[in-house]
């Protein structure tokens, strides 16, 4: 399960930056990463201006435990929130990218959380927005050369492969993970333009229901 953290100054830049993709839980390694992350800059929590968060689609789990703990800062520090589209987030690996970027991200039963940007106006806009879909169904909507990325892009490497052909382009694996920079970045602009959440309101983007959720009706 991949996760991360970052902290960014509008004026200095990005300041720390740590990832890890390790078969352990986000509840396990979230705090001492950040911990991590603060003394290793000398930092204060009560320091941090703004806190950010990618708001999803991705893991339930993950998605509610990162809420959760920013939410707490919040609510102790008395200092807002911005949340950041996590595939729009990690579409930032590659700004000015000639062709359109379609992030995908695995969603179990053979489907994948999929966006497609492309670059225009020193930003992406959406050509199709985030989705729960099988990637043969996406994949036969692009009819143009596009760069793939996300762990669901790795996953299903061949079958994209076998349906694009040479539309279908692919980064080097270090690119294929989401940036916690990128979206400490969107969040800072977020910020400095005052679009900020409401915390009491804040939820995650999941666009479909939990396992849970379903047996539930």
């Amino acid at each position: 399960m991949f996760g991360g953290i970052a902290i960014m100054d509008d004026s200095e830049g990005l300041i720390v930056e740590a990832r890890l993709s390790v078969k352990t839980t986000h509840s396990e390694r979230l705090m001492t990463e950040i911990n991590h992350a603060l003394s290793h800059s000398g930092i204060s929590i009560q320091d941090i201006d703004v806190f950010g968060l990618a708001s999803g689609p991705g893991s339930f789990t993950g998605l509610r435990i990162a809420l959760s703990t920013i939410k707490g800062f919040c609510y102790s520090t008395g200092k807002p929130v911005v949340s950041v589209p996590t595939l729009e987030a990690h579409a930032w690996n590659f700004p000015f990218s000639p062709i359109p970027v379609c992030i995908m991200l695995d969603a179990r039963k053979k489907e994948v959380y999929a966006a497609v940007f492309r670059w225009e106006d020193n930003r992406f806009v959406r050509v199709i927005g985030e989705t729960s879909v099988r990637p043969a169904e996406l994949i036969k909507k692009l009819e143009q050369p596009v760069l793939f990325a996300g762990e669901g892009a790795k996953l299903y490497r061949e079958e994209i492969t076998s349906i694009a052909g040479e539309n279908a382009v692919f980064p080097p694996l270090h690119y294929m993970v989401p940036s916690p920079s990128n979206v400490a970045y969107l969040g800072l602009k977020k910020a400095l333009a005052g679009e900020f959440s409401d915390p009491m309101k804040l939820v995650p983007l999941y666009i479909r229901r939990s396992e849970a959720e379903v047996k539930m009706g």
